[in-house]
Formats: structure tokens, sequence, C-alpha cells
């Protein structure tokens, strides 16, 4: 397995940096990345159980879209539409549990929709692909626009410096390169041929060729090309980084932060914590 690597953010177009060591690579690994991200994490499957029958919301960087038919136990009685920069996932998201769901190619910078128009947002593993910590806290403010005023909530969560004890990787810095390792298909090879009776084939033969198909399909390890390794960007978050840039970006956007007060608007800080190798935060707005 490559090491993580530390690198330097290009501050001439962090944008472009972000296409090249970001969004193409998504869209290039996207069927074997997504093959990957089935199952849910506990505290977003909470958070999506806990919404009120009828809401609606917006999964910022929905990747495959696993998070589009939760919540498990109510399917249907919330609406999530999903949006990502990458088209290939999108492909997989659309229909993401079976059945055919609202996706929308967009960026997590942009503004495709009216001010509080969602009832809630998650940003699940995005935010930390944005270069510099000014596209960072402008994607804050994006999510908090988007969410109801006086009622809207979100979720976020980001990757953390601080790795568990499961994880296989060592972090060297804050902005790094985190490989994908992409084994490539296997050239089929050509049937085995034996004399016998007509339409019988060797055990050998039927064995080689469900191989090779695997490996086609899947780019599971034994193939015999060498893989391909995408380096991807990430900026790993440090201990209250993230609760300072929801701050941050709050009250740049004029929001207090705390607890509903008698007049104005503001965001309240939920809960926030490190789960399994990434910080989160949960929020609600209100307007008084």
């Amino acid at each position: 397995m490559p090491n993580v690597k530390a690198t330097t953010v290009s501050a001439d177009d962090p944008q472009a940096y972000e296409d090249a060591h970001v969004h193409a690579v998504y869209d290039e690994i996207a069927p074997h990345f997504s093959s990957t991200r089935y199952k849910p994490w506990p505290i977003i499957a909470a958070f999506l159980s806990s919404l009120p029958p009828g809401a609606v919301g917006v999964d910022l960087g929905t990747g495959n879209g696993k998070y589009l038919p939760l919540p498990a136990d109510r399917p249907g009685s919330v609406w999530t539409v999903g949006l990502d920069r990458s088209r290939n996932l999108l492909e997989i998201a659309r229909r993401a549990g079976g059945a055919l769901r609202e996706v929308v190619w967009g960026d997590v910078l942009g503004r495709p929709w009216r001010l509080g128009a969602f009832d809630y947002a998650i940003s699940i593993a995005t935010i930390h692909h944005l270069a510099t910590p000014a596209r960072r806290k402008a994607a804050v403010k994006r999510l908090l626009e988007c969410i109801s005023p006086s009622h809207g909530r979100a979720l976020i969560y980001v990757w953390a410096i601080e790795q568990d004890e499961l994880s296989k990787r060592s972090i060297p810095g804050q902005d790094v390169f985190v490989p994908w390792v992409l084994a490539q298909p296997q050239e089929p090879k050509p049937k085995a041929r034996r004399k016998g009776k007509l339409g019988e084939r060797s055990t050998e033969s039927k064995t080689e060729e469900a191989t090779s198909t695997s490996e086609v399909q899947s780019g599971a390890s034994g193939a015999t090309a060498a893989p391909k390794v995408f380096d991807r960007y990430y900026h790993m978050f440090a201990k209250g980084e993230l609760n300072e840039l929801v701050t941050e970006a709050a009250v740049e956007m004029g929001l207090h932060v705390g607890e509903p007060r008698l007049t104005g608007e503001g965001v309240h800080i939920v809960q926030d914590g490190w789960e399994r190798s990434n910080y989160y935060v949960e929020l609600r707005r209100w307007k008084s």
C-alpha cells in the first residue's frame, strides 16, 4: 500500500488543483470507490432517523448516494437530494437503494437553490477536499444558507489528523495526498480446448474464465497488470478546527453562535465529536 504523502497546495489556482487531485480522480475511480462505500455510519443514520416525516434535505457531496435511501426504519419518510461534482458517481447515486433518486450535478461552493430551501443538509467527507481555508469556510456558508433559518438542521463530517488504532494510514501533515490503488483489468486468456463431447468444457477453462471476468469487473487483486495509483487531496482536520470553521462562517454571515436568544438569528452547535478517524458537528439554525 503506497504511503500518504504531504503536499503543498497551489496558491495560484486552488480550483485547478482540486480539479486535478479530487474531481478527476473520483470520476476515474467511481465504480471501484462506490463498491467500498455501502455501510452508513451510525451517527449519520441516527441524524437522518431523527428528522420529522416530510422533511426535505440535501446531501452536499453525495458520492454514490448511500445516504439518499435513509432512514432505513422509515424509507420514503424524508426526501434527500444528492449533489456532487462527479458525474460518474451521480450515475450510481441516482439509483441508490434500488429506486430512482433526485441528484444534481454541481459544486458545494455554488448556489444552485434558493436560500433556506431545505429542512436539513448533510456534508459527509467532502469539505476536507477543498484546498484552502477560504474555500472550506465558503462551503460551510453555502450549507448554512441552504437550510431554513428558523429550523434548519445540518451534520458535517471531515477526516481527522488523529487516526484511530484501526487506521493503516500514517499522516505526515494536514495537507496530504491519500492514495487510491486501482488494479488494472487482466487481459482474458484464450479458452482452453479439449477433446470430448460436443459443448463440453474443461473445469480449468471454466475457472479461468470466471476469474478473468471477476477481475475485469471489479479490479480485484491478482490482476497481472500493474495497479494504477491515484493521489487524492485531503486537508486533515485537527482537534477544534471544524468547530472554529463553523463559528467563523456563521459570524461572517451575521449569525449568533449559541443557544437561541429572544431576538436575532443564529446557529446552535447541538453536538460535536470524533468518531473513527473523523470529526463531526451537528448544527441547528434558529430565528427569533
